[in-house]
This record gives structure tokens, C-alpha cells and sequence, in this order.
């Protein structure tokens, strides 16, 4: 009887012992696949040429509290507050897609290495970011960040893909292999999801949720509203001040504001908004204590 019970005493050990591995592996440990450069070859091509050609147009551009406008990319940043919360949108026209890119946190492409937002669009000088899709705690999933493949292991997720014209396209990875994608002009590809809108109209119901998140949440999301004209959004939630939103009313006020195509990022604590130099809204993860979230990568707009 004694030895019956060691033994299970025992495994109950192996298991936890198991599963706190299994946690950290997963969630903690660190492991770099590749050092990325902030840019590549051709567009480091481009921002010398953008340079020459505009007198460094960061530094002569006309620059607000919330507005940047220079002869390639135009922000204006505005806030709403629906459904007893507080929404911030970035209305985003540029004169070429090469100035909204992504970019990995530590310029190190790998599993759990991640930066707060602010740092990773601080290191890539950026004007605008949002945090991106947290690839790093994915085993697989089709990762293209600025036109290079890091990740071909496919995945049953759907993804929203840049073009190299700028346009999106809502995507399954199990219809098309990243060889595809690159050959039909993919830059970016962006892998949480689900998909708001596409084709201007609402593409979840008000039952659609990520995992087992709560109804109401801090969100994340990109859209496009016509050529090269395109939109960040962030949402507050879980404070006193801003309960959230569901998905459905996420992608509710994006129809409303005219989005052709959206797509849900990174939400809850994760969810945060860069403007020039200042984070602009109030990410929390339990409400408690108005912080950033570390995460894996950004989507930005800058040279």
C-alpha cells in the first residue's frame, strides 16, 4: 500500500515537474534562429534615395501632437470613445508601401524574444507602431516580415497579406505556400487573426472570440481603406475608465469608418500605440497598472 502510494506521489511530481517545463519552454526560454538587419539591402537603396531626394523628410515635416505629414506619409491620429471605450486610430495615407513595415523585437528573429513596442519602433525609427502578431510563441505559421520568408511550416491559421502594390488579401495558409506568396509580391504577412472585414463587410459574428479571451478587451487591429490609405487601430480596456471591446464591435467601428479589409492583432496586454515618441494609449493587462507588454514584433510606418 505505501509503495502504491510513493509511486503516485512520484508521478504526480514527474507531471508537475513536466508541465512547468513544458510552461517555460514554451512561454520563456529563448531561443535566436537569426540576426536580422533593420533593413534590407533594397530598401536601405530606398531611404538613401528618399534622403537626396526630400532633404530628410523627417526632419522637415510638419509634426503635432497628434499629426505627421511630410511629402511621402501623412498620420493623423484621432480618438473615440464607443461602447465604453476608449478607440485610437491612426488614418494613415503614404505615397508608397515601402514605409509601412514590420519589425522583430532585438532585431533577432526567434522563439520568446520580444521588446516592448515602444523600444522595437524606437530602434527602427519609426513614426507610428503597433504591436504586430506575437509570432515568437508559435511553433508554426507562416512568418514574412518585409519581404523575406523566416517561418514555411504552415499552419490552419488565416493571415492578412501586404502586397508589394499595397493592397490585402485575406488568406489561408493551407491553400498557398509561402513560395507562392513571394512570387505573387507578398511583403508582409501578418498570422494572429481572426479577420473584421473583408470586402466591406463584416466577416465574424458576436460570438467569434480569440481562444478564451474575455468578451471585452484592449485591441489591435490594421485595416485598409482605399489605395495606400490605411488604418492602425488601438483599443483601451479592462480599467474603470475603458471596459474594451468584443470583436464584433471592433470590427463594427472599423466598417464605419470605412474599411474595406481588417484584420485583428495582438490584443489584451500586448495592445499599444507608438506616435512620435509618446505611447499614445493605455495598455494594461489586468487593469491593475498602465504598462507595456513585451512582444515579438511591430507593424510600423517610417523610413
Amino acid at each position: 500500500m505505501k509503495n502504491k502510494y510513493f509511486i503516485f506521489i512520484i508521478n504526480i511530481i514527474i507531471l508537475i515537474i513536466f508541465t512547468i517545463y513544458t510552461l517555460l519552454e514554451t512561454f520563456c526560454f529563448q531561443e535566436i534562429y537569426e540576426v536580422v538587419e533593420n533593413n534590407t539591402i533594397e530598401e536601405n537603396k530606398i531611404n538613401e534615395e528618399v534622403i537626396e531626394d526630400n532633404s530628410v523628410n523627417t526632419q522637415t515635416a510638419e509634426i503635432t501632437s497628434n499629426s505627421y505629414k511630410d511629402d511621402n506619409i501623412e498620420i493623423q491620429i484621432n480618438t473615440y470613445y464607443e461602447n465604453d471605450t476608449y478607440i485610437y486610430v491612426a488614418d494613415i495615407q503614404i505615397s508608397s508601401i515601402e514605409y509601412l513595415k514590420t519589425a522583430f523585437a532585438k532585431n533577432l528573429y526567434g522563439k520568446n524574444i520580444t521588446e516592448k513596442t515602444s523600444e522595437i519602433a524606437e530602434d527602427n525609427d519609426a513614426i507610428l507602431a503597433i504591436n504586430g502578431d506575437y509570432y515568437g510563441v508559435q511553433e508554426s505559421g507562416y512568418v514574412i516580415k518585409n519581404g523575406v520568408v523566416y517561418r514555411s511550416t504552415s499552419s490552419d491559421n488565416e493571415d492578412l497579406v501586404i502586397y508589394e502594390d499595397g493592397s490585402f488579401e485575406i488568406i489561408e495558409e493551407s491553400e498557398i505556400s509561402t513560395d507562392e506568396l513571394i512570387n505573387n509580391g507578398v511583403m508582409q504577412l501578418l498570422s494572429f487573426g481572426p479577420a473584421l472585414i473583408n470586402n466591406g463587410e463584416i466577416v465574424v459574428d458576436e460570438n467569434t472570440e480569440v481562444g478564451k479571451a474575455k468578451t471585452s478587451n484592449p485591441r489591435t487591429a490594421i485595416g485598409i481603406i482605399d489605395e495606400l490609405h490605411y488604418v492602425f487601430v488601438v483599443s483601451d480596456g479592462r480599467t474603470e475608465e475603458s471596459e474594451g471591446l468584443s470583436l464584433y464591435e471592433l470590427a463594427e467601428f472599423m466598417k464605419d469608418y470605412g474599411t474595406e479589409i481588417a484584420y485583428n492583432l495582438d490584443g489584451g496586454g500586448s495592445s499599444t500605440m507608438y506616435f512620435n515618441g509618446e505611447i499614445i494609449n493605455n495598455p494594461t493587462t489586468n487593469g491593475k497598472k498602465i504598462t507595456e507588454r513585451s512582444v515579438s514584433d511591430i507593424v510600423y510606418i517610417g523610413y
